[in-house]
């Protein structure tokens, strides 16, 4: 008797908590301003999440130069530069800082790093906006660094004073090898402590791991543009399973489950439930209509909107200042 066809649903999965307060704080900018609401950069690498958020009366644009005079800007959960705050400043623009309390927390330690002149190795993605704010930080003293092999070519000493920050959402096991080259090549290397990859990123990889085991497929929800939905295709795929990730359901292709039994399901940090649901129905009208769970970790982890934020009283609709 054939096996009957299922998904394997993983928790956690979907939204984080820097997510949700992004997203939040975007929200209720719009309740207190009244739109048009600004925001610099997408506020979370998911576009389902920002076409509702212009349906709304916030607008997306790539710098803070594109913004009018004296208008409300959020910035993302990614995080800016401070020469991004500086030229905000310059522009008398009302900010709303979303960078997300981990992120935020990566660019404190280059801070410090960089007031203990020490040079700050960077590991990460050097076009990611995330890379780009922690950069900016101390970009005097701060080297990117992709690969174990942009490790080998450095121009430093051995015992130059160096320190390891890293993208938060990266994969531990992608960056292990990276840590491993940088520790046997420095002997005096600082690290932040606990490390800098988010727990929302490394629990939804275990997550894969697991569902690794018991899928022969699983697919990732998430947008092309997201770093730890990427992540978590390549994390299935190490552990030897076919992985695909997929922006919406319309872009399921059936040819994928040509012999498939167990479909394993999970989302990025920045996709929403709804986009799980409708791949869910997909596959139920596909056969796979038998739900099982894959739980390996459960979250609690809430970070507030800024105070000021949530305690302000909507004033109404503000003329469009451009």
């Amino acid at each position: 008797m054939a096996e009957r066809k299922r998904v394997v649903l993983a928790e956690p999965r979907g939204f984080c908590a820097g997510v949700r307060r992004a997203i939040a704080i975007v929200e209720r900018a719009l309740e207190v301003y009244g739109p048009p609401v600004y925001v610099r950069k997408e506020i979370v690498h998911n576009h389902y999440v920002v076409r509702g958020l212009e349906s709304r009366g916030a607008r997306f644009v790539d710098s803070e130069a594109e913004v009018p005079e004296g208008a409300v800007c959020v910035f993302s959960a990614h995080g800016v530069a401070p020469a991004v705050h500086r030229a905000s400043a310059d522009r008398g623009l009302e900010v709303i800082d979303a960078t997300c309390p981990l992120v935020a927390k990566v660019h404190q330690e280059a801070r410090r790093f960089a007031r203990d002149e020490r040079t700050i190795l960077l590991i990460g993605h050097r076009d990611h906006e995330e890379v780009e704010g922690t950069y900016g930080e101390a970009p005097d003293r701060t080297v990117i660094v992709e690969t174990v092999e942009d490790v080998a070519a450095l121009d430093l000493p051995r015992d130059a004073p160096v320190a390891l920050l890293s993208q938060t959402t990266l994969s531990l096991d992608d960056t292990a090898g990276i840590v491993d080259a940088l520790r046997d090549r420095f002997d005096d290397l600082r690290e932040p402590p606990g490390g800098d990859i988010c727990y929302a990123s490394q629990n939804r990889q275990n997550a894969v791991k697991a569902l690794a085991g018991r899928s022969d497929l699983v697919l990732v929800v998430g947008s092309v543009n997201s770093s730890n939905s990427i992540r978590m295709v390549e994390v299935a795929r190490d552990a030897g399973v076919r992985a695909h990730l997929v922006p919406d359901v319309g872009e399921l292709e059936e040819g994928w489950l040509e012999g498939v039994a167990s479909v394993g399901v999970s989302a990025g940090a920045s996709a929403p439930e709804i986009l799980v649901d409708q791949l869910l129905d997909r596959l139920a009208a596909l056969g796979y209509d038998r739900v099982e769970f894959e739980t390996t970790a459960t979250e609690n982890v809430v970070f507030n909107v800024p105070a000021g934020l949530a305690a302000a009283a909507p004033a109404g609709a503000r003329p469009d200042p451009s």
